[in-house]
C-alpha cells in the first residue's frame, strides 16, 4: 500500500475525519492555512518531516519505537485560495520539532468555525463539535431581535440556515435550542428539521 492521505472536499469530511482520529490517540495538534497552489508542496513536505501519509502496517511500527503518528486533515474545496490544514499527533517521539497543543487543554481546539468538546455519551465519552460561544451569542441576539418586531419571516430564515449548518451533535443540541427559543418566544412557524451528520468519506486520496 503506497503512502497516501485524504484531501477533504467538505468541511462536513474534513470535521469528520477530525472526530474519527481524536479517540483512536491523536491528541496533538498544529494548525494553519497554506496558499491553494502551495498546498500540495507543504503536503509532500509534512509526510517528509511526519509521515503523514504513512500506511497502517508504517503506523503500528512507528508506534512499537514509541514514534508518534502524524495525520493530516485538509479542507481543500474546489476553486479555494487558502486551504486550512489541521496535523493530528499521537503520543510518542516526534521525527521533527513541533509547537503543538493538546485537545484536552483548558483552550480548546476551534478550527474551521467549531470547537471541538466532549460530552457524556452511554457510560462513556465521546467527541463532537459545536459552535462557539461567540457565534450562539449572535444566532440568539438576531432571534431575539426579530422575535421582539414580530418578524417571523426572519425568524423562519435564520432557523433555516441555522438547521443548515453540519449535525454534530454539539450543534444539534445548539440549535434545538435555538429553536426552543423562538418557539418560546412567540414564533409559531414549522421548526426546520435537524439533520444528523451521516458516514462521510474522508476524501479522494494524493499519493505521496
Amino acid at each position: 500500500m503506497p503512502a497516501s492521505t485524504p484531501i477533504a472536499r467538505s468541511k462536513t469530511a474534513a470535521l469528520v475525519r477530525v472526530l474519527d482520529c481524536v479517540p483512536r490517540g491523536y491528541t496533538r495538534y498544529a494548525c494553519g492555512t497554506v496558499a491553494a497552489d502551495k498546498a500540495e508542496r507543504l503536503i509532500r513536505k509534512l509526510h517528509e518531516r511526519h509521515k503523514v501519509g504513512a500506511t497502517p502496517a508504517q503506523r503500528l511500527t512507528r508506534k512499537g519505537h514509541g514514534k508518534a503518528n502524524a495525520a493530516l486533515v485538509l479542507w481543500w474545496p474546489e476553486g479555494a485560495l487558502q486551504v486550512p490544514w489541521l496535523m493530528l499527533f499521537t503520543e510518542g517521539a516526534l521525527d521533527a520539532p513541533e509547537q503543538l497543543q493538546n485537545v484536552t487543554a483548558k483552550l480548546r481546539l476551534v478550527w474551521l468555525g467549531y470547537e471541538l468538546v466532549r460530552y457524556p455519551n452511554r457510560g462513556t465519552t465521546s467527541w463532537t463539535w459545536r459552535r462557539p460561544k461567540a457565534e450562539m451569542s449572535e444566532h440568539y441576539a438576531v432571534l431575539d431581535q426579530a422575535l421582539k418586531k414580530h418578524h417571523f419571516g426572519v425568524v423562519a430564515d435564520a432557523l433555516a440556515r441555522i438547521a443548515h449548518q453540519p449535525g454534530f451533535h454539539g450543534v444539534r443540541e445548539q440549535s434545538w435550542a435555538l429553536c426552543q427559543y423562538a418557539r418560546r418566544g412567540g414564533y409559531g412557524g414549522e421548526l426546520p428539521y435537524l439533520y444528523f451528520v451521516q458516514k462521510v468519506s474522508h476524501g479522494d486520496r494524493l499519493p505521496l
